[in-house]
């Protein structure tokens, strides 16, 4: 049973930073994809960036040259460095993981990906 677990949220000013972590357990599949997604009030759950066991990577337009997605597959984390952050950041924001799957799937529409954290919240002030 694959298990996620984040950390790292917290509250910023606009134009800080933060690093959210994904611990995975659990999870012993050649093919993969992992992925942040994040959901504020009142709004659907959205890709944000993910990558899978190739290395490949997919960014939302809305984070691009401000957030980095990344992984350590010794500590089994996933990361998110995100840097330049703006209120409308603002949301709870959710680890996903996919098996067999590659990057489309865990940077798509929500309801396609398996495996969920119980997410951390990232509040960004102006």
């Amino acid at each position: 049973q694959v298990r996620l677990v984040e950390s790292g949220g917290g509250s910023v000013q606009s134009g800080g930073s933060l690093r959210l972590s994904c611990a995975a357990w659990g999870y012993r599949y050649s093919s993969y994809c992992m992925g942040w997604f994040r959901q504020a009030p009142g709004k659907e759950r959205e890709a944000v960036a993910a990558i899978d066991s190739d290395g490949n990577i997919k960014n939302a337009d809305s984070v691009k040259g401000r957030f980095t997605i990344s992984q350590d597959n010794a500590k089994n984390t996933l990361y998110l460095q995100m840097n330049s952050l703006k209120p409308e950041d603002t949301a709870m924001y959710y680890c996903a993981f996919d098996r067999y799957a590659g990057v489309d799937v865990c940077s798509g529409s929500w309801y396609g990906v398996g495996y969920w954290g119980s997410g951390t919240q990232v509040t960004v002030s102006s």
